[in-house]
């Protein structure tokens, strides 16, 4: 996902730019770390008291160069306007989060708020068209009739990993959000999938010999029709007006 992140990046900004990021739902700072290592300047924003507790102290690991350009909030990130001004970021970041909010449009359109003119906002969120792909492609029908209406997993704590848990998340449909991003001027530029054919991995499984492939597959799946629309996960990205 980072290097579609990167693609999005580079083609709404002129190269070499440093731009104004913020990272809603950060978790241990994997990506805000990642950006601020690129040259942006980064603040992250984490709820949970051993995240960020994590976080800083991987942001204190660093050079002095790439700790300058960290801030570390804790927030749920939906008291953004307490913190921020008004069009402060040139990118937003919310990777993993609006599973676990239970009304997220407040959420998305505080942080299309935050959003400079131009600005690119980039989702990660449960592919709510797709949630009884896993258990039906693995034989557990029952679970697959029930995952039409409950989705049984989550991301964790980087935005990156599956973690499967209860049945106390949610998951967004594309078209909708696609409506709410256009309702909050900021509607959708790209979009892409993410865990195509991988989610159906056992937790904990270990890494193929060919991981080099593995990734090109799923990196070629996530950007082409129709294996990005079942997806486990989707990777949205809107635009500022």
């Amino acid at each position: 996902m980072a290097r579609q992140l990167d693609e999005q990046i580079a083609g709404r900004f002129p190269v070499g730019q440093r731009l104004r990021v913020l990272d809603v739902g950060m978790g241990q700072g994997a990506q805000a770390l990642r950006l601020a290592r690129l040259g942006h300047q980064v603040t992250g924003v984490e709820q949970d008291t051993t995240m960020i507790a994590a976080a800083r102290q991987a942001v204190a690991r660093e050079p002095e160069g790439i700790r300058e350009r960290v801030r570390l909030v804790q927030s749920d990130g939906r008291d953004t306007g307490v913190h921020f001004l008004p069009g402060s970021f040139d990118v937003v970041l919310c990777h993993g989060v609006l599973m676990h909010v239970e009304e997220p449009d407040p959420l998305v359109a505080g942080l299309a708020r935050m959003l400079a003119p131009g600005g690119l906002l980039s989702l990660l969120v449960r592919n709510g068209d797709a949630l009884a792909m896993r258990p039906g492609l693995t034989g557990d029908w029952s679970a697959a009739l029930t995952a039409f209406d409950i989705p049984p997993a989550r991301t964790d704590a980087d935005g990156e990993t599956p973690v499967r848990v209860g049945a106390d998340v949610r998951a967004d449909r594309l078209a909708s959000l696609a409506a709410t991003l256009d309702g909050i001027a900021a509607p959708l530029h790209a979009w892409y999938g993410v865990q195509v054919f991988t989610d159906t991995a056992p937790d904990g499984a270990a890494l193929p010999d060919d991981l080099r492939t593995l990734l090109a597959v799923e990196e070629r799946a996530g950007r082409t029709d129709p294996y990005r629309g079942v997806a486990a996960l989707l990777h949205l990205c809107g635009v500022r007006g």
